[in-house]
């Protein structure tokens, strides 16, 4: 088991927590972190793009001369391709790039981006969020105490309102409910906050041992 400080918002440890060695501690397998990102990207693609061919393009109903006699190249239709203000060829229409990789390496590269940022000193367990007005200026000052001023991510199960009212005019401050735990986000973070009582979550979601659904 790999044990962690336990710290508050002020910079100060109050305690230590063990977690899972294979959470922390597992191999780093970047190319596997790759694959999940791009992944994640691609689902979040709106694939909502269009373009019309010669078809849907309107005007261009008729041949707008002679096929022979004229001089010029033969022509069906001012909306060809070939024509200003003619279709598209090959165009892109709407479409869904999502698509779906298997359980077990999403998990794996979970946990190996996890155990990266951990090998990096960017992984602080936080005792809970000792907010007591839920002024922005409590929140800069917390920040300020662990050194943080830009990409800091919280990752939490519960928080109070006035929590959420401290962090939210902080532009470099963002909070993850444990549930959407993903690679994406914790790869943008430079450093990653998370609140103790998440962390039996986060070992029950990544266990091996766990039914996979």
């Amino acid at each position: 088991m790999a044990k962690l400080e336990v710290k508050n918002l002020a910079n100060e440890v109050v305690g230590s927590v063990d977690v899972q060695d294979d959470i922390l501690q597992a191999e780093v397998k970047p190319a596997l972190i790759h694959e999940v990102v791009v992944m994640q990207l691609a689902c979040r693609r709106a694939g909502t793009h269009s373009t019309k061919t010669k078809g849907f393009v309107s005007g261009g109903g008729r041949k707008p001369w002679k096929q022979k006699g004229t001089g010029h190249a033969r022509s069906g239709s001012t909306r060809s391709p070939l024509w200003r203000g003619g279709g598209t060829i090959f165009g892109p229409l709407p479409r869904d790039y999502s698509y779906s990789m298997p359980k077990k390496k999403v998990k794996a590269a979970l946990k190996s981006i996890l155990s990266a940022k951990h090998a990096e000193n960017r992984v602080c367990v936080i005792d809970l969020f000792d907010i007591k007005e839920g002024k922005t200026k409590e929140a800069v000052a917390a920040m300020n105490k662990f050194g943080v001023n830009r990409g800091a991510l919280f990752i939490v199960d519960d928080v109070d309102e006035k929590v959420i009212r401290a962090f939210r005019n902080i532009p470099y401050v963002d909070f993850l409910h444990v549930d959407g735990l993903n690679v994406y986000d914790i790869v943008n973070a430079r450093s990653i906050f998370i609140l103790k009582s998440c962390l039996s979550k986060i070992e029950e979601n990544l266990s091996l041992t766990k039914k996979m659904a």
